[in-house]
């Protein structure tokens, strides 16, 4: 298929932002109209991140134009180049998006969490629709300028929370919204998952001459390699480069009761764990969160429990390893990505829940897709995931500095902690910086 000419992909993306920026401002209308050419063109993709859920999120675009791939691990890119070729291969994504300027229309994301914002920044202000997996930043100031530049330039964003495009998380939302468990002030939503512990070793090794170490750490403070410590696959429990289990899942779990109650910004969130290690994330933690009353809907207290924190009884009710349980004015209802129960068993014994209102999803990727040809919708675009990430990671700052923060979104501070800020933004390497 030959390529789109230059004028025609400009015109497309063009009219894509302008369709976006519609939805982001709140007064969306409906389906955008597009240049019919355009959008029956295939998209020209660059992935950021080729292994482990990078390359399931790779297989998701596929059927589109992978036009370059990035990683910092040569075994991981020649790896995924052997399916895609055509594509130019790169190390750096800096590197990338300067050379690829006019012939990428889009980005996936998927890499450590301390890469997600210096790489979607850089996309969205390059005028490419971002797709980026969980959670969206490192740092809760990360997730506002994310969020807010995604605005600005009109871009088509979807967050990595694959779930959400489930038929279940639908039923959840729909029978939560309708009432049938009456009001709710209270959730709990925990995962038996321990991302955490260890100590930073003495010393170091020569990386291996397939991966660019300095390249790896990015933004973070430079340290020294060591194999299977950091990289890969167990750099989630080091603060530089993770969030622990918070970071990991909550974004999957915390979206539910976001989506069925409205919920946005916290104004209070305390944390209770183990004494705070300065290099590594806890190994269980709990994190209560309040938030405000949402036109008629009440406040709602919200708790998170993870790792060793995870409880075994909620609400009465022996609860699995994972889920999502809403206390309600009438009732209590369990969820997780597949199923729910309705409690009292025998006051439900006969429920049919609502007629579907919300329309099925044509796939969580899809719907990026879609969104980066006409301009219709994501579930999960910046506008509602940047804020879902926020307060996720509000928890940890709570956590690290052991106090109840009064929270302030507006101001995006601790109003009674001024030491929170070390951990609401952090510094950067040069070359890699958010602002």
């Amino acid at each position: 298929m030959s390529r789109t000419p230059q004028l025609s992909r400009r015109r497309f993306l063009q009219q894509s932002a302008a369709s976006a920026a519609l939805l982001a401002s709140g007064v969306w209308t409906g389906t955008a109209r597009a240049d019919s050419k355009s959008a029956n063109e295939k998209l020209h993709i660059a992935c950021i991140g080729t292994a482990n859920q990078a390359a399931a999120d790779i297989q998701a675009v596929s059927h589109e134009d992978i036009v370059a791939l990035v990683d910092v691990d040569r075994n991981y890119l020649e790896r995924a180049a052997a399916r895609f070729p055509s594509a130019r291969t790169y190390a750096d994504y800096r590197e990338m998006l300067e050379k690829e300027k006019g012939k990428i229309d889009a980005v996936v994301i998927a890499t450590t969490d301390h890469h997600h914002a210096p790489a979607t920044i850089r996309a969205i202000r390059a005028g490419l629709h971002v797709y980026c997996e969980k959670p969206l930043t490192h740092t809760v100031a990360e997730s506002r300028i994310v969020t807010e530049a995604a605005r600005k330039h009109g871009v088509a964003t979807q967050l990595g929370t694959q779930i959400h495009a489930g038929e279940n998380y639908r039923r959840v939302v729909e029978i939560i919204q309708s009432g049938a468990i009456g009001e709710v002030t209270e959730v709990h939503v925990w995962v038996g998952k321990g991302w955490g512990g260890g100590k930073r070793p003495e010393g170091g090794k020569t990386p291996p001459e397939t991966l660019s170490w300095d390249l790896w750490l990015g933004p973070a403070p430079e340290r020294p390699f060591w194999p299977g410590i950091y990289h890969p696959g167990q750099w989630r429990r080091w603060w530089d480069f993770g969030q622990g289990t918070l970071g990991d899942m909550a974004c999957h779990y915390m979206d539910l009761p976001f989506w069925a109650l409205k919920l946005k910004y916290p104004t209070r969130c305390h944390a209770e764990g183990p004494e705070v290690d300065p290099e590594t994330c806890p190994v269980g933690l709990t994190v209560h969160y309040e938030f405000p009353a949402r036109g008629d809907l009440p406040p709602v207290k919200l708790t998170w429990y993870d790792g060793n924190h995870v409880p075994k009884e909620v609400g009465g009710h022996r609860v699995p390893s994972a889920g999502v349980m809403f206390i309600g004015s009438e009732g209590e209802m369990f969820a997780n990505y597949g199923s729910y129960r309705l409690f009292p068993a025998e006051k439900f014994a006969k429920f049919e829940p609502p007629k579907p209102s919300i329309p099925r999803s044509i796939g969580h990727h899809r719907e990026w897709i879609q969104a980066c040809k006409d301009g219709t919708p994501t579930t999960c675009r910046f506008d509602y995931s940047g804020p879902l990430t926020e307060a996720v990671l509000l928890g940890n700052v709570a956590y690290r500095t052991g106090q109840a923060l009064e929270w302030d979104a507006k101001g995006l501070k601790a109003t009674n902690c001024p030491e929170a800020d070390k951990y609401i933004r952090k510094q950067y390497r040069k070359g890699w910086e958010v602002s």
